[in-house]
């Protein structure tokens, strides 16, 4: 009896929790952290699953999320699933397969073309805002969702104003369903609840995280999320004359630099180590490659932009002195020597820094992101200088660390403080 009620999800969800009714193509859950969004889409991909041979795509921001989150989560497919049902679990391909030949695929946003080719009846989208190519992933999904009379799909997401997803809510075949983090408080712990109202509550961020808001450009912040929408560079370029997406070929670039600002402490509460990675290609244009920011150890931070530096071909890590920029040199001449470090000093604040960059963000085809970078983009776009300082505001460590390293190549390609780059003025080659 204990046993059927675990597993009884019709007995424990809250109304908005439950599939809508009426003839949808996909189910778009919008609501703040911790509101119980996962939790639905796993039902509702078990009840799926429930029918024999039934193919679903599982696609999460990471490999690492699909795994951790949506598979093996506390409110993943594993724990949702009782026992006896599941066949094998295949974590290393991020597959659960049912005794009922259902099976479950694990994808990640970083590799959409990977959902290239395969078919399913269902797919499940997992904080979707946070893809790192929302639009890429969708089409290759949307295309192999052609299995069944009617294939459809759930896409969970804290809202954040990308235009794949402002287009899925202005699609009629979308219905929607909103929640705030407080409709679930009763099934989070304590600590939980305390730690997002202390970082987020009276914030214009927590409305967006908390509230499950869709906020746009916000009064006082210096970037505009048009800006980078704008001149947003898709991994994909098209199609082919064969039906196959043709990738983006980067340009050549003159230097790379990887900016970091670290956090000097760690631990859940710790701010992240922003780590972000710029190049200048050789007609002026700044091009943000990665964001690479966490929350970890010295050690474990150290060995991302380690790992940065090597696989972008880096020429050198930049990081603000008088906030850790010593202890970001001490720290990666210990472990790793080879890269070359260099510790640039804030004599100016935080504001007067960052100004300049938005600038280069607002004169069209000088700075391009390459892909989406949501947590990098919601910092840019949400920092209010006149809030800098204030108790209980966040740090924006990943845009203080694109704000250095955009600093950095413009100056030492342009000398003499930051010069907002011509386009259309040819660098010449050194």
């Amino acid at each position: 009896m204990l046993h059927r009620l675990k597993y009884d999800w019709s007995l424990w969800a809250r109304p908005e929790q439950r599939p809508p009714e009426g003839d949808w193509d996909f189910w778009l859950y919008l609501a703040g952290r911790g509101t119980g969004k996962t939790r639905s889409a796993a039902e509702e991909a078990k009840l799926r699953a429930a029918v024999p041979e039934t193919r679903i795509a599982v696609v999460g921001p990471t490999h690492g999320v699909v795994r951790d989150v949506c598979i093996e989560g506390r409110s993943g497919i594993l724990s949702v699933t009782p026992p006896d049902m599941i066949e094998k679990y295949n974590r290393s391909l991020g597959q659960v397969w049912l005794k009922n030949g259902s099976v479950y695929f694990g994808y990640s946003s970083t590799e959409p073309d990977r959902l290239r080719g395969p078919e399913h009846h269902f797919a499940w989208f997992e904080e979707f805002a946070a893809h790192r190519y929302p639009q890429e992933v969708f089409d290759m999904a949307v295309m192999g969702l052609r299995l069944g009379d009617h294939p459809q799909g759930v896409i969970t997401t804290t809202p954040r104003p990308i235009p794949t997803l402002k287009a899925i809510m202005a699609d009629p075949s979308t219905v929607i369903t909103r929640g705030r983090t407080l409709d679930n408080a009763k099934n989070l712990p304590l600590s939980t609840m305390r730690y997002l109202l202390r970082r987020f509550a009276g914030s214009t961020l927590g409305r967006q995280e908390l509230d499950g808001e869709m906020l746009e450009d916000i009064e006082g912040a210096l970037w505009r999320r048009r800006w980078i929408d704008r001149d947003r560079v898709n991994r994909f370029a098209g199609i082919d004359e064969y039906g196959m997406p043709t990738l983006f070929q980067l340009p050549q670039m003159l230097t790379i630099c990887i900016g970091v600002d670290p956090a000097v402490t760690s631990g859940e509460d710790a701010d992240e180590t922003g780590i972000v990675v710029v190049g200048l290609d050789y007609e002026g244009v700044v091009w943000v490659l990665d964001d690479l920011s966490m929350r970890g150890t010295s050690a474990q931070w150290a060995q991302e932009v380690a790992r940065a530096y090597k696989r972008y071909g880096a020429d050198v890590v930049v990081a603000e002195r008088n906030n850790g920029g010593d202890m970001v040199e001490e720290t990666l001449r210990r472990a790793y020597r080879w890269i070359p470090v260099k510790p640039v000093w804030a004599s100016e604040g935080k504001k007067t820094r960052a100004q300049p960059v938005a600038s280069m963000y607002e004169k069209a085809g000088t700075v391009r992101h390459v892909g989406s970078f949501p947590e990098l983009e919601d910092q840019m776009c949400s920092w209010d200088p006149r809030d800098a300082g204030k108790a209980n505001k966040a740090s924006p460590d990943r845009m203080d660390a694109l704000v250095w390293a955009v600093h950095y190549i413009t100056e030492s390609v342009y000398g003499g403080g930051l010069v907002i780059p011509d386009p259309d003025a040819r660098i010449p080659k050194h």
